[in-house]
């Protein structure tokens, strides 16, 4: 997608009866008063029961209310209005991750090529970009990095327990050798992105992606977590 089909997209949520993803109001897809209520701050996120090994998440807030509205928007009805106050809230969990002037790779979890396809965006890309458009500045280098990649066989997620995902997510990503080669020589604290943390199976996946190769992974940012449940709770957001 090209910036200029990107800012025709967002001009038509402004245009063309949109409403707030927040409380209705009609007008823009986000309204100033809900967009001044989005949390400043992200907070660690441990997902209950927690994938061993896994390394510190980061979330803005609970997965419900306006930021569930706005990760569902954004992702299953293209609502790209929305890409820039998710990649801000997603650069506050990058923030809140890692040193304030430490070099940073943000490598987004990957989407399955059909769901791009069928979505006609990648909106955990376009976020995590926009993050790091955020976060740069002229004494802090921070660069998006896509170096995972799906493989074929992973089942669609929604009803799936904690169990039943890391079990479908095994073994679902992989690091190419030439995106490693890549980052030859370059010193960086990497930071897995994802919109939302829920039982963590996925954001656990792409760490032994990169690890497996040799990258080491500081911590896991996201835009919002699913509140820990008590067992025989279910875990899914959907």
């Amino acid at each position: 997608m090209t910036p200029f089909s990107a800012l025709l997209d967002a001009g038509a949520d402004l245009l063309l009866g949109a409403a707030c993803v927040g409380c209705g109001e009609p007008g823009r897809v986000l309204c100033p008063g809900c967009r001044a209520g989005l949390p400043a701050e992200a907070v660690e996120a441990w997902p209950t029961p927690m994938p061993a090994g896994l390394a510190r998440p980061f979330a803005t807030g609970a997965y419900d209310g306006t930021l569930r509205a706005m990760v569902v928007g954004h992702k299953e009805r293209r609502l790209l209005g929305l890409t820039r106050p998710l990649g801000e809230l997603l650069a506050a969990s990058v923030f809140a991750a890692a040193e304030p002037t430490a070099p940073l790779l943000l490598v987004p979890v990957p989407s399955r090529p059909s769901a791009v396809r069928a979505r006609g965006h990648d909106p955990t890309l376009a976020m995590t970009r926009r993050a790091a458009r955020t976060l740069r500045t002229a004494d802090r280098e921070i660069a998006v990095a896509r170096l995972l990649r799906t493989r074929p066989g992973v089942a669609d997620q929604a009803g799936l327990d904690a169990d039943q995902r890391h079990a479908n997510l095994a073994g679902s990503m992989a690091c190419p050798a030439r995106a490693v080669r890549r980052l030859a020589g370059r010193r960086a604290h990497v930071i897995v992105c994802d919109d939302v943390i829920t039982t963590g199976a996925t954001a656990r996946e792409a760490q032994r992606a990169l690890e497996a190769v040799g990258v080491a992974v500081l911590a896991v940012a996201a835009v919002a977590a699913t509140p820990r449940r008590h067992p025989g709770q279910d875990q899914s957001p959907e």
